[in-house]
């Protein structure tokens, strides 16, 4: 396994990139340190596959260099650079059986039999594909499939890193949750460095230690799962990160805040101060639905009118309106609420994010 860093990388599909808008990945840098397992997530188009292909060598960087170990490897090919990957849909060998495919890399690596074996009955256990060895894979279901295909990334030890782009687009809903603890199991079993493409935030928050969140060809955070939810970077991790996403509130300066229409929100001395050191105006103000609070009406509470209730069993998402801004909240099952009834809202200072040109602005030191 590797350490993988990207330096002031960057890749167009343009001959002559004009501007930034012609880049799918704009320039940045990054590190993926040996032994962990990362998550790679955000919406389709945004970049994510490119960045993976990069890594692997199926795609040259128009700019920068991609370091294993701190050696460059822009010129090895995927082989050279000692990649497994593992893709969106299977890629097995349909007239082998389940065990040559595993086989496969093993034998070309010149490994004993013995030990070609031992790892593959390994894999197939943590697999469940035991069996399925000795059938032909031109028989198998496309989950089976897709196991097959991952198992032959996982089978060999000596890999730089595990690749996955989207895995599990083609397996049975009931069987993901599955697959996701077994490849969770497999890494802190074999401590490989796996780094796993996707848009589904349930997946990159049960597989991976740390998410990089990607939005227009650039990683706009890179954190835990905790990170991402309780202090997003970025007003697009916020809306892509929970269901409901955070609530983006535009807004305007006013002495020791911000506001919008007569709703005020007074803001800490150091955000204050950094608030003073930017001259934009392109201001949001974020906070999630699990964190806004009804309450009984007080001086620091804001009245809004309830829009609409929905039911999702063990919560309830309530629409409400304030000052014409919807608002999303969530409240437990047992709190009783309807439709145009006025409630009382409280902004916990602790939860509330202020936003200048989309990126979080944190206090001062």
């Amino acid at each position: 396994m590797a350490e993988i860093a990207l330096t002031a990388m960057a890749h167009s599909y343009e001959k002559e990139p004009a501007g930034p808008e012609d880049y799918a990945i704009r320039q940045l840098d990054h590190v993926w340190e040996k032994g962990g397992a990362y998550a790679l997530l955000g919406p389709s188009g945004c970049g994510k596959s490119t960045m993976l292909n990069i890594i692997s060598g199926l795609l040259a960087p128009s700019e920068g260099q991609v370091l294993f170990d701190g050696k460059p490897v822009n010129h090895l090919s995927p082989r050279e650079r000692n990649i497994a990957q593992v893709f969106q849909f299977p890629v097995v060998y349909d007239s082998m059986t389940v065990f040559d495919n595993l086989a496969f890399p093993l034998r070309n690596s010149g490994l004993p039999k013995a030990k070609i074996r031992e790892r593959v009955n390994e894999i197939a256990e943590v697999l469940e594909l035991e069996p399925l060895l000795h059938r032909k894979a031109r028989n198998l279901t496309a989950d089976e499939k897709q196991k097959v295909s991952m198992g032959r990334g996982l089978v060999r030890e000596d890999v730089s890193a595990i690749l996955f782009d989207e895995p599990l687009t083609v397996i049975d809903p009931q069987l993901k949750w599955k697959l996701r603890r077994k490849l969770k199991q497999i890494h802190e079993q074999f401590d490989i460095t796996m780094i796993y493409v996707t848009h589904d935030q349930l997946e990159a928050s049960t597989f991976a230690d740390r998410i990089a969140v990607m939005y227009e060809g650039r990683i706009v955070q890179f954190g835990t799962p905790t990170e991402l939810f309780e202090n997003p970077n970025h007003t697009f991790v916020g809306f892509f990160i929970g269901s409901p996403g955070m609530n983006l509130i535009d807004v305007t300066r006013c002495p020791g805040g911000v506001q919008f229409g007569n709703t005020r929100f007074p803001l800490s001395e150091g955000v204050m101060k950094r608030l003073a050191e930017t001259g934009s105006d392109n201001l949001r103000l974020g906070i999630r639905p699990e964190f806004i609070e009804l309450t009984e009406p007080n001086p620091d509470s804001c009245p809004a009118i309830v829009e609409d209730v929905e039911d999702l069993g063990t919560y309830q998402i309530l629409t409400a309106q304030l000052e014409g801004q919807g608002l999303k909240v969530r409240l437990s099952e047992d709190i009783q609420v309807e439709r145009k009834q006025v409630v009382h809202l409280h902004f916990p200072a602790r939860w509330l994010k202020l936003y200048v040109d989309e990126f979080l602005v944190e206090a001062s030191p």
